[in-house]
């Protein structure tokens, strides 16, 4: 980051504690973004944008207020500041809000994360990424239409200072590439998609193969039937397996826990997986989607087996909600300029196992292989699951034939108890996980 926009936090908040605000922080963030879609060969949208925008919080004893602005003149930042201090002056003490203690803070050297690109495509590049895909996609025979290709890239910048002395940015690059085409006609048409984002455009999938395997999935899926409704093996697979992952991650937010309102609120130091699986949050992962070196409140990050050896070990908690737990942070703070600081994961992943895929159905007599899910899924206060699916039938270890309209439903203390990996992951989203196989759910269907 510049040394102007460190410059503009410095004033801010040296004006917020001319107001009256007995400690501050401040966020910076400016980003930029190029985007090309295009739909049977002719483009439909290619834009670029760039902002930047920064957020000021105060504290004023427990009390806390922040307002943010994308206008950094020394008379904006004076009134905001003003206004800051005025707001956390009506509303409500919080007896957990608080900067963290210049001890807790990270120091550096900052880590080596390679999650910059240097190049930044130009426009000519993107097009040529989604018409790859497109083009790709369309030639699988029995593809009929489209519904577009998408190519984008990102980088965005992110500063924050606050007055118990931190001062610190980091930088973030990411490409996409991504394809929906249709097969078939009338009321029997089927869609197929596949996508992928990565730091840098040498770690993408080639958009080549991602068309195809969007065609191939559309063509797969032609023709498909109902399911009877009963109790089988349901398989995930990996394009939405990471959606397991980050239940876990919402279930042990701190924020749902100092609420109470989580299915794993008793569970920590209980196992809840088999005994053979850890879970990895990584926020150092070189290239890693979600890397920085330090949280939203200055905190080091650091890689954490949030479940390991199927043992809950960690909840996920900012400053605010470790107080309220009697904790320590885990330095998993995020923050937009709009808002306080609150708890997240970053680079969230399940490891691959040992089977693969064909082993981990191989013994199936029946059940459902889940390529696409709908609805919200989880209650993550009971652990009740239920979702809307379509995927493939799986019948003697083998998979069989499309099927569609059926649900799949469950508990989430029961299904991560049984959770069986195959050896595919793939890191594409920022939340993954491999295949991922879990016996005995309802399958509602005719």
């Amino acid at each position: 980051m510049s040394g102007d926009a460190m410059n503009v936090l410095a004033d801010a908040l040296a004006r917020a504690k001319a107001a009256g605000a007995d400690a501050a922080d401040a966020v910076l963030v400016r980003a930029v973004s190029t985007s090309h879609r295009r739909r049977l060969g002719k483009t439909e949208l290619l834009e670029r944008s760039e902002g930047h925008d920064m957020g000021l919080r105060v504290l004023v004893g427990k009390r806390q207020a922040v307002v943010s602005t994308n206008d950094w003149t020394p008379a904006r930042l004076a009134e905001i500041a003003e206004r800051a201090v005025a707001m956390a002056r009506a509303v409500p003490e919080d007896a957990e809000i608080g900067l963290a203690d210049p001890g807790q803070l990270f120091s550096g050297p900052l880590p080596e994360l390679d999650s910059v690109d240097a190049v930044e495509p130009d426009a000519e590049t993107l097009i040529a990424r989604a018409a790859a895909a497109e083009d790709a996609a369309l030639g699988v025979q029995g593809v009929t239409n489209s519904e577009g290709a998408e190519a984008s890239w990102g980088g965005w910048e992110v500063a924050l200072m606050a007055s118990n002395g931190f001062s610190g940015s980091y930088s973030n690059t990411r490409h996409s590439v991504s394809v929906y085409v249709i097969a078939g006609e009338g009321t029997g048409m089927e869609g197929g998609y596949d996508g992928w984002s990565a730091a840098h455009a040498s770690d993408l999938r080639s958009p080549d193969e991602l068309g195809r395997a969007a065609g191939e999935r559309a063509i797969g899926r032609l023709g498909p039937r109902k399911v009877k409704t009963g109790r089988m093996p349901v398989v995930f697979d990996r394009r939405i397996s990471g959606g397991m992952i980050g239940n876990i991650a919402a279930a042990i937010n701190g924020a749902a826990i100092a609420r109470g309102a989580s299915f794993l609120k008793s569970k920590l130091g209980q196992q809840i997986l088999p005994a053979n699986l850890t879970i990895w949050d990584d926020p150092l992962r070189v290239r890693g989607l979600k890397s920085r070196p330090f949280d939203a409140e200055g905190l080091a990050t650091t890689p954490r087996a949030i479940v390991e050896n199927g043992v809950l070990t960690s909840w996920i908690l900012d400053l605010r909600t470790a107080r309220k737990l009697g904790m320590q942070s885990t330095g998993h703070a995020g923050r937009g300029a709009s808002g306080p600081p609150s708890p997240g994961a970053s680079n969230l992943y399940l490891p691959a196992g040992n089977l693969s895929v064909a082993e981990l159905i191989g013994d199936i007599e029946e059940g459902v292989l889940v390529t696409s899910a709908f609805g919200s899924g989880a209650n993550l206060i009971t652990g009740d699951y239920s979702r809307g699916a379509a995927g493939f039938k799986i019948e003697k270890g083998q998979i069989t034939y499309p099927i569609n309209e059926f649900t799949i439903a469950g508990n989430l203390t029961e299904m991560l108890a049984c959770m069986v990996p195959a050896d595919d992951l793939e890191f594409r989203s920022g939340t993954d996980a491999p295949t991922i196989r879990i016996d005995s759910l309802t399958v509602a269907g005719n």
